[in-house]
């Protein structure tokens, strides 16, 4: 919130979904009213700006692409709800990303002399042409932690492929939990099958002859 909603949104994320993160309800009431989300005015029809509720999903920062484009040079922030599961090991993909902000090789410019990155953009290996748009999002001691955790970068980075991972299946580790109990439920019937299987085969199985 401090840092990347600045730019990017989280259009399939409703407010209210952040109690399966252990919000309480207070809590997530609170988030919501801190935010402003598009209304309509009951009396005249008219749009309005209004508190959020936790019905609402997370507004995006911006009223349409034109101005996303013109506060961004030219480049759309992406939409992150989906972002670890649109990219290939997608939570190892956002870290990288993050972290992986450095200058650009002196062989590679002495190999690719076009390949130097241009004005408004950033070197970073780990995206698709090496050239990105936005700039380094995090920096040392930019967010502060309410249990003193230290923020560094390596830190904040772990936790944004960590919270969007969740953004992109919430019910991911739920499913996980489940999944487990019903491998283990039909292992189980799987034994007793072939147990039951067993017994009442027995009496007509054939028996080796003995010579």
């Amino acid at each position: 919130k401090e840092v990347c909603s600045a730019c990017h949104s989280l259009e399939f994320v409703a407010i209210r979904d952040l109690a399966q993160l252990g919000y309480t309800e207070a809590e997530v009431k609170a988030e919501a009213a801190s935010w402003t989300v598009p209304g309509v005015d009951p009396n005249t029809g008219e749009t309005n700006t209004r508190p959020g509720a936790p019905t609402d999903y997370f507004p995006s920062p911006y009223a349409n692409d034109i101005a996303a484009r013109a506060a961004n040079n030219n480049a759309i922030p992406p939409d992150l709800s989906l972002m670890t599961k649109a990219r290939h090991n997608g939570p190892a993909y956002v870290y990288s990303l993050l972290t992986g902000y450095q200058e650009q090789p002196a062989e590679l410019l002495r190999k690719f002399p076009d390949s130097k990155t241009g004005t408004g953009l950033y070197y970073n290996p780990y995206f698709a042409n090496l050239n990105l748009a936005m700039a380094p999002p995090l920096s040392d001691g930019q967010v502060t932690y309410a249990d003193g955790t230290q923020a560094t970068v390596d830190q904040m980075a772990k936790d944004v492929s960590a919270f969007l991972t969740w953004t992109a299946e919430p019910a991911l580790v739920k499913r996980k939990q489940t999944g487990w109990a019903v491998l283990g439920f039909l292992l189980f019937a799987t034994i007793l099958a072939w147990l039951a299987k067993k017994q009442i085969w027995a009496p007509i199985t054939p028996h080796r002859r003995r010579d």
